[in-house]
């Protein structure tokens, strides 16, 4: 980082400070990482933006999310303490600063172009189209800075016919064929995994883009455009196990895998719970048979003994196991399986997850004094490093918390951002309207 930025920081920390608003250590250096230095200009909404700016955030980047004066809809969802601060919020933000700019605004335009000439990263999650409207395209970006990385993380490949496509997770869980699997194993009715599994799942498709691109730009020195489309990074999920037999040309086979769509495929009933078990290889089979008296049926049992067999006969074996299942508790059955080496868990509910011994013992809930909101849990990054660094630099922040901070950062001094204010270009904490 160089010594000007490194003043210009020290510089806005100071003003902040005067001025009242919650004082912030330099956020490209405070904790390290590997981002360390990176910054991120954040114009991501909801979820899938905010979770993946959310890891780069973990990894050291100073992030600064960038939100329209009436902010992220997602501060409106779930229990809060405080207006704008909803639970969905504080797990998808932390480890970023908060700035309102009106985009519409032609000021407000000129204030995320000079934020953007100081900026590594943008990421946003709107339709490309609607950048272009803004005039904030890659060209307008690359313009004022060409070594910024511009990602955009939407919904479908800008040359096909779903290109200005709205998206949202239950729309590509539905593209992608997910619900008509649930509900072929299940009572035939379609039915969307109660997860926002796919935003998630692109979020950190953009993440492995991002840091590439930056790679790339440490060996070459140019900046780059990424376009993360969410149907295409999606379609591997489904097809690279379904696709089976339509693999070849000609197709060998129908489209499916047999064993993930067996009905039967689901946790084991024991007799007070459920146990999930996965008898996998030839190994498993014949321990689980030997685990439960049928040493001798397992060597004459044709089904069991290659993979291939055991494929097209999944439904039955899966059958005849649950039976054996029934006969003894949960606890019991994770003891024999564990004994003999056969993979297995039990099976969490949300509400046991919350108090899974793993979790506990690894310290993963970490207890946490947000300024605001005040005790609060919050997950930590799953990745652990032997380099270390502080894993919760800063709480997920309030509307406009860091307006102020941030455009001192740029040149644009207290007297200015007032002005801004004033013309509704911008808003924050102790601008005019606030």
């Amino acid at each position: 980082m160089s010594d000007r930025r490194s003043r210009e920081r020290a510089v806005a920390h100071d003003r902040s400070a005067q001025a009242g608003a919650d004082p912030a250590p330099d956020p490209s250096a405070a904790g390290g990482g590997p981002l360390a230095g990176v910054r991120v200009l954040d114009l991501t909404a909801v979820l899938m933006g905010p979770f993946a700016t959310q890891l780069l955030g973990d990894m050291g980047a100073d992030v600064i999310k960038v939100e329209p004066p009436r902010g992220d809809t997602s501060r409106g969802i779930g229990p809060m303490r405080s207006p704008g601060m909803g639970g969905s919020f504080l797990h998808v933000n932390r480890n970023k600063r908060a700035v309102c700019i009106d985009l519409k605004n032609e000021a407000g335009r000129d204030v995320l172009l000079a934020l953007a000439r100081k900026a590594d990263v943008l990421v946003y999650n709107v339709r490309p189209a609607a950048m272009k409207r803004l005039r904030l395209a890659y060209e307008d970006l690359a313009a004022v800075n060409p070594r910024i990385i511009y990602a955009g993380v939407f919904g479908y490949g800008q040359d096909g016919p779903y290109a200005e496509f709205p998206a949202y997770d239950d729309l590509i869980q539905g593209a992608i064929g997910l619900p008509t699997m649930i509900g072929r194993v299940g009572d035939g009715v379609p039915r969307y995994v109660p997860l926002v599994f796919v935003d998630r799942a692109v979020g950190l498709a953009a993440v492995n883009s991002i840091t590439a691109a930056l790679f790339h730009r440490e060996r070459t020195g140019r900046g780059q455009s990424i376009e993360v489309p969410m149907f295409e990074a999606m379609v591997p999920f489904v097809l690279g196990e379904h696709m089976a037999g339509h693999t070849f040309d000609p197709p060998l086979g129908p489209v499916g895998y047999p064993r993930l769509l067996a009905p039967e495929r689901r946790p084991y009933q024991t007799s007070d719970g459920y146990v999930c078990a996965v008898i996998y290889t030839d190994r498993h089979w014949q321990s689980f048979y030997e685990l439960t008296g049928r040493s001798d049926e397992f060597a004459r049992d044709p089904r069991v003994k290659t993979i291939g067999e055991r494929t097209k006969h999944i439904a039955e074996l899966c059958e005849e196991s649950a039976r054996h299942f029934r006969t003894d508790t949960t606890r019991n059955w994770l003891d024999r399986l564990n004994a003999a080496d056969i993979p297995c868990m039990r099976l969490n509910t949300p509400e046991s997850l919350l108090q899974d011994p793993h979790l506990e013992a690894v310290g993963y809930f970490e207890r946490f004094e947000h300024p605001s909101e005040g005790t609060i849990w919050q997950m930590r990054p799953a990745v652990t490093s032997t380099e270390p660094a502080r894993r919760q630099r800063l709480p997920a922040p309030r509307l406009g918390q860091h307006t102020r901070e941030v455009l001192a950062e740029v040149g644009i001094d207290d007297a200015a951002a007032q002005r801004l204010a004033r013309i509704g270009a911008v808003a924050g904490e102790g601008l005019p309207g606030a």
